[in-house]
């Protein structure tokens, strides 16, 4: 199994973050938030560097006014963002993945990645031309990397071609 590694662009935080409202302020770095698809309220806690403009922006803006969610910063050490409460994200976040599968070529390189429904990110025009005359057309269930029955076909047909497909676990976010 392939391990998630997140690469920081925040993709997921603009837009999963539409569903994450903040329902009350506890204290300077305590909130009270909501999930509106599955109505589950949560408790959270933003990291001290980011306390003050967090304040800040809860205090100055209404619901909905932010793009996307309202704790996604940008990484203060580095390149990309980080999420403000990181340690006590919910779930919906905890669980996410933007990308399921990993797909490598013959000498174990990386080439490729199925994100979405089952859509691919590739440089390897072999691997893009597999993909769209082979597994697009699979019916594809709701969920194809929760299917194990698709994922196994998908497998197959990609090591019939030389590559090898590894789906990937909780890892690192």
């Amino acid at each position: 199994m392939a391990e998630f590694v997140c690469d920081h662009c925040g993709k997921c935080c603009r837009s999963l973050g539409r569903y994450i409202g903040i329902e009350r302020q506890l204290s300077e770095r305590d909130y009270y938030c909501k999930n509106t698809l599955s109505g589950e309220v949560f408790p959270v806690h933003v990291a001290p560097e980011f306390a003050e403009e967090i304040d800040e922006d809860f205090s100055c803006s209404g619901p909905g006014s932010h793009d996307g969610c309202i704790f996604l910063r940008r990484n203060p050490k580095g390149p990309g963002h980080v999420c403000a409460i990181h340690a006590t994200r919910p779930r919906l976040c905890r669980e996410f993945r933007c990308y399921h599968m990993v797909i490598f070529d013959a000498t174990g390189v990386p080439v490729g990645r199925m994100v979405g429904r089952a859509d691919i990110q590739t440089a390897d025009p072999v691997l893009a031309r597999v993909w769209d005359e082979e597994v697009k057309p699979l019916p594809c269930p709701a969920s194809p990397a929760g299917d194990p029955a698709w994922v196994e076909r998908v497998r197959a047909i990609l090591a019939a071609h030389g590559y090898r497909a590894e789906s990937v676990n909780g890892g690192n976010r």
